[in-house]
C-alpha cells in the first residue's frame, strides 16, 4: 500500500504541531507533500515560523512550508493567544527555525500541486480556518475535483462551541471559506469538539510522551502541559484534548472513529450563531449528505499510536 500524498493547511498551535509530527513520524502511511500556513490560532507570521520549528525538531526540514492567507476572506482576523499563548506553541522553550519559508504563496502551491498529480491522488488535511483552501478553490476552479478527500478539523454539534457559544473555533474565524469548502462537493470528513474532547492528554498519557525520553517526547509533554491549563480550567476536563491529531490518526487508523454521513451546512450570516456548523445527525432534512461527521474515538488506541509514532523521531 503506498502511502496516501496530503497537504496539511494548518495555523500551529500546540494541537497542530502535534498532528504535524505524527503525520512526519509515519511515512508508510503518509506523504506530507507540503505545508501551508494560514492565520488563525495566532497571527501568519507565528504560525509560518511555527511550522518551520515543529519540522526541524522531527529532522524534517525537507518538506516545504508555504505562507498563505493572513486573514479570513471576509471578516477581521480572530486568534487564539488565550489558548495558545503568545506564540501559539507556548510551554517548551522554541528557537527560531534555520529553514526557509518555501518561495510562493501557499494557495498558489495547492493549486500546482492539485494540478500536477492525478486526480484523486491528493488529500488535503485543514487544522485551522478554511481560508487557504477556500481561495484556492475560488481562484482555480478546476482543482476541486481532483481533490481525493478533505479531512479537516472544525465545528461542532454535540459540544455545541468553544469560541462562541454555537460555533467552534476553525469555522467561526472564517465561515465564508468554510461554506465554500462544505459545499465543493468533495467526499469531506469532520473531527469536530464532539471527538476532539474525547482524545485528552491526562498526567498520564502526558507521562507516557515524557517517558520517550526524546527531544520531541520532551516537546510533545511540556506543549500539552500549557495547552491543558486552559481546557481544565474552562471544561474541569482531565486534560487537554488534542484536536487536530485527530486528522492525522484517521488518516493512519481509520478503524479508531466511527462517525454518521450526514448534510452539515455552516451559518454565516446569524450574528447569534455565526460560525456554527448545522449538523443533520438525526436526519431530519431532505438536504443531501456532504460529510462524514465523526463522533466518537477509542482513545486508549489513539494515544497508543500516538506515542508509538512519537518514539520514532
Amino acid at each position: 500500500m503506498t502511502a496516501r500524498k496530503i497537504i496539511i493547511d494548518t495555523d500551529p498551535g500546540q494541537d497542530d504541531a502535534v498532528a504535524i509530527l505524527l503525520a512526519l513520524a509515519s511515512p508508510d502511511e503518509i506523504d506530507v507533500l507540503g505545508i501551508t500556513a494560514v492565520a488563525g490560532n495566532v497571527p501568519l507570521p507565528l504560525t509560518q515560523k511555527n511550522a518551520r520549528i515543529i519540522c526541524e525538531m522531527a529532522n524534517k526540514t525537507d518538506v516545504p512550508v508555504y505562507a498563505g492567507c493572513d486573514a479570513p476572506l471576509k471578516r477581521p482576523l480572530v486568534t487564539a493567544e488565550h489558548v495558545h499563548g503568545k506564540t501559539g506553541l507556548d510551554g517548551p522553550e522554541l528557537f527560531d527555525p534555520k529553514m526557509p519559508l518555501a518561495s510562493g504563496h501557499a494557495v498558489d502551491f495547492i493549486i500546482e500541486t492539485l494540478r500536477n498529480h492525478e486526480s484523486g491522488t491528493v488529500t488535503l488535511c485543514p487544522m485551522g480556518p478554511l481560508t487557504n483552501i477556500a481561495t484556492a478553490f475560488v481562484k482555480a476552479p478546476d482543482i476541486v475535483e481532483k481533490v481525493q478527500e478533505i479531512v479537516l478539523m472544525g465545528g461542532a454539534y454535540f459540544e455545541v462551541g468553544n469560541i462562541t457559544p454555537a460555533a467552534e473555533f476553525n469555522i467561526y474565524v472564517d465561515p465564508e471559506a468554510a461554506d465554500i469548502v462544505f459545499k465543493s462537493g468533495r467526499p469531506i470528513v469532520v473531527m469536530p469538539l464532539d471527538v476532539t474532547h474525547k482524545v485528552l492528554v491526562t498526567k498520564p498519557r502526558c507521562d507516557a510522551f515524557r517517558a520517550l525520553d526524546t527531544k520531541v517526547g520532551t516537546f510533545v509533554a511540556e506543549m500539552t502541559e500549557f495547552f491543558e491549563r486552559f481546557d481544565v480550567a474552562k471544561y474541569g476536563s482531565a486534560g487537554a484534548p488534542l484536536h487536530d491529531p485527530c486528522v492525522t490518526a484517521y488518516l493512519i487508523q481509520p478503524e479508531l472513529f466511527t462517525g454518521r454521513h450526514i448534510n452539515v451546512e455552516i451559518e454565516s450570516q446569524s450574528e447569534l450563531t455565526l460560525g456554527m456548523t448545522v449538523a443533520d445527525w438525526w436526519g431530519v432534512t431532505d438536504r443531501p449528505a456532504n460529510a462524514t461527521f465523526i463522533g466518537d474515538v477509542d482513545a486508549d488506541g489513539f494515544f497508543e499510536m500516538l506515542t508509538n509514532r512519537l518514539a520514532r523521531l
